[in-house]
Order: structure tokens, then C-alpha cells, then sequence
């Protein structure tokens, strides 16, 4: 295993820890409440960030940053392995995937004695994972026909916009919280960002299967 693969492995690693590491707080805080939910509750300073979720959106930039790393080491020291194509959309889509689901779940523990901490509207994650797995299945079966789907403008841009809408819910709207958190939650920034990038989401989907739809026609 060569360094870029084992920089994609850890950032699985890191993903998981981290997942069990929130679930374990669920679990404490159900088990005994009056104790465990003050200590998770805390927020930073006088801001509407929850400790836990600054914490997680800590690990989420670094594991976000390590995606850029192992694919910039491994192309220029011409390290690029098999099991680093497979393992790597793993490492993204675990990474992304699982926080959105996450967030789209209330969690008692992220109050804030202004508000509560923002929540995903759950249909934005279905149709955010629905469209990746779509995607998904339209590379598998391009593969199957050594066909090449190449990445297009709309779907980095997707990911871009992935990767500033999370931590973004994960600060609970930060800074722009110190104005819109008496807002509906519908009408916060947050939200707003969170439905432009379901936007981008779907609008990337569809135009991968507009653009591959060969690709779904019975071989010759």
C-alpha cells in the first residue's frame, strides 16, 4: 500500500471513528440524560456552535483536505493503484454521505439557548445520496463496457458546494447566525445554502445521465 492509498485508507478510518464517536454520545445521552446532556450542550463562547459539532466539523475539513492530497501525490509520483480508484469515491461518499445523514437527524445534545442547532430538510439528503447513487450505478455499467465517464463542471461544482454547505450546518449557520437566528429556519443562509446545493446536485445528476445515456443502451 503506497502512501496516497494509505492517506485515502485513514480518511476512512477517520470517518468511522468519528460516526461511532457521535453515536456514542447519542447513546450517553440516552443512558443517563441529566448528566451527559449539559456536557455535549455546551456551545463555544457566546456563538451557536455546539463543541461536538466544531469538533466534527474539524475532522471534516481535514479529511476533506486529505481527498485533494493522496489524488495530488499519487498522480505526481505516478502512484496511482487499482485499489486507490477503489478505495477513494469510498472515502468521499462515506465522508459526505454519512454527515448529511446525520445532520438531517435532530440531536438534542447540539442546543443553543438561542435556537437549536439547523437540521437538513431530510428530502435534501434523500435527493443528494439518491442522485449519487444513481451516478454511481451509470459508472459501474460504463465501466462494464470500458467506457470513461469524465467528471464535468457541474458535478465539481457539487462537491465544491458540498464542501462549504457542511461545515457551514455544522457551525449551525456561523457568522451569519448573529443576525438571521431568530429566522424561520427555511428562510436562514444556511438554508439557503443547503437548497442551492441540492440544486447543484440534482441539476449535475441529470445532466451526467443526459450526457451518458448511451451508456444505458443494449450492446451491440
Amino acid at each position: 500500500m503506497n502512501t496516497p492509498t494509505k492517506i485515502t485508507f485513514s480518511r476512512i478510518i477517520l470517518v468511522v471513528l468519528m460516526i461511532l464517536g457521535l453515536a456514542t454520545i447519542e447513546i450517553l445521552c440516552a443512558v443517563n440524560r441529566d448528566f451527559f446532556l449539559p456536557i455535549f450542550s455546551i456551545s463555544l463562547g457566546d456563538t451557536p456552535i455546539n463543541v461536538v459539532y466544531f469538533v466534527v466539523c474539524i475532522i471534516f475539513i481535514i479529511a476533506a483536505s486529505t481527498d485533494a492530497l493522496d489524488g495530488y501525490l499519487a498522480r505526481k509520483n505516478n502512484q496511482v493503484t487499482d485499489l486507490g480508484k477503489f478505495l477513494d469515491p469510498i472515502a468521499d461518499k462515506l465522508l459526505v454521505n454519512s454527515l448529511l445523514i446525520f445532520l438531517a437527524i435532530y440531536n438534542e445534545f447540539a442546543s443553543w439557548p438561542v435556537g437549536k442547532q439547523y437540521i437538513i430538510p431530510a428530502y435534501c439528503v434523500i435527493l443528494m445520496v439518491g442522485r449519487d447513487i444513481v451516478v454511481d450505478a451509470l459508472r459501474f455499467i460504463a465501466a462494464q463496457k470500458k467506457i470513461v465517464i469524465a467528471a464535468n463542471i457541474f458535478g465539481k461544482a457539487k462537491t465544491v458546494a458540498q464542501m462549504i454547505t457542511i461545515p457551514l450546518v455544522l457551525l449551525n449557520g456561523w457568522p451569519f447566525s448573529y443576525f438571521d437566528y431568530t429566522w424561520p429556519q427555511a428562510s436562514r443562509i444556511v438554508a439557503i445554502f443547503v437548497y442551492l446545493t441540492t440544486a447543484l446536485s440534482l441539476i449535475s445528476g441529470v445532466i451526467y445521465v443526459i450526457q451518458n445515456r448511451k451508456v444505458l443502451k443494449p450492446s451491440k
